[in-house]
């Protein structure tokens, strides 16, 4: 299967700060939540892969060794939520939680607090 995002996959991801690739990650999955809420599973499933496909790049980020166990939990909860049984019990809400804070971050460094 060729890469949903070839231009990152090939290099130009690995440029990027942890914070504005899991940022990256969130916007997909919030498109994947959105689709969900409105009834179109098709769209969620493949914005879940695109996120899923930006994860795996963040995690073959040899940067980010230290935060292995986080990127693969992460991973997995995502998994669990989407598509298994939810055995983590997260929500909507949980996602909101965890992915808008890099949302910001990444806005406020290429804006400037304002």
């Amino acid at each position: 299967m060729s890469p949903l995002h070839a231009d990152l996959a090939a290099g130009r991801w690995h440029a990027f700060p942890l914070v504005e690739q899991l940022a990256n990650v969130g916007s997909e999955v919030e498109r994947a939540l959105n689709w969900t809420a409105r009834g179109n599973p098709e769209y969620s499933r493949r914005a879940l892969e695109r996120a899923l496909e930006l994860l795996e790049l963040t995690i073959g980020d040899s940067r980010h060794r230290t935060r292995l166990k986080e990127l693969t939990r992460l991973r997995e909860a995502l998994l669990d939520y989407f598509c298994g049984e939810n055995e983590y019990g997260s929500s909507e809400a949980n996602w909101h939680s965890y992915f808008h804070p890099y949302g910001m971050a990444v806005a406020i460094r290429k804006h400037g607090a304002q």
